[in-house]
């Protein structure tokens, strides 16, 4: 049975002076999840938002808030983040020292948890996590900034963890990110994607080409 693939738009792309009702528009044209891109200026080279806003964009959606924290240290706001609406919320191994230790707070935190593999990143870091995790994030950019192009050289990555979580037997999505388009979407989902994060090319047009973009992506 086909994989249902779901669409998850990056609020990174949206128009920061009117984020709740661009919130609302991607929710009405078909998103599945929210995506909120956190980022400290410290572990990658951008800054974004934190938990105010994520508190702030709450009752703009009922949609899952799919948080992806790229910050260090992580572990000090995870509490802050589920408290503020996070539903799904993603780490870095490379933030996180007691990977297992961090995804077993989310958990307690009553939110869905997330591990994050970089292109430099081995699939070796879920070595004993598959159990624990709710969502894998691939990433197939260098985290940090939108806009840029697809590393297809991750898509063996993308085909190695589908193999780990059907071992599993849980329902674990895959996440990709990074580059995505209606073409590189084909090629994620091929691989064993599930759910795709983009921004730029579903930003694109304004809110009147939002649904178009979303329904361009599913393939």
């Amino acid at each position: 049975m086909p994989r249902k693939v779901r669409i998850a738009p990056s609020i990174l792309s949206a128009d920061f002076a009117k984020l709740g009702a661009e919130v609302r528009a991607i929710d009405a044209a078909g998103a599945d999840y929210i995506h909120i891109d956190v980022m400290d200026g410290h572990f990658v080279p951008n800054i974004t938002i934190g938990p105010l806003v994520v508190k702030a964009l709450r009752p703009h959606s009922t949609k899952p808030f799919d948080t992806h924290l790229m910050i260090s240290p992580a572990d000090p706001y995870l509490k802050n983040f589920a408290e503020s609406g996070a539903d799904i919320i993603s780490i870095h191994p490379e933030a996180n020292p007691d990977l297992a230790a961090s995804v077993k707070t989310i958990k307690g935190l009553g939110k869905k948890a997330g591990v994050v593999i970089n292109p430099g990143t081995d699939v070796s870091v879920l070595d004993g996590l598959m159990d624990l995790v709710d969502l894998v994030l691939v990433m197939t950019v260098n985290p940090g900034f939108g806009g840029q192009s697809f590393i297809k050289s991750q898509l063996e990555k993308i085909t190695a963890v589908r193999a780990m979580i059907n071992q599993t037997g849980r329902a674990v999505d895959l996440e990709v990110d990074g580059g995505i388009t209606p073409e590189t979407a084909k090629l994620a989902i091929r691989a064993g994607a599930d759910v795709l994060v983009a921004g730029t090319s579903i930003f694109a047009g304004g809110p009147e080409r939002y649904a178009e973009n979303i329904a361009a992506l599913r393939g």
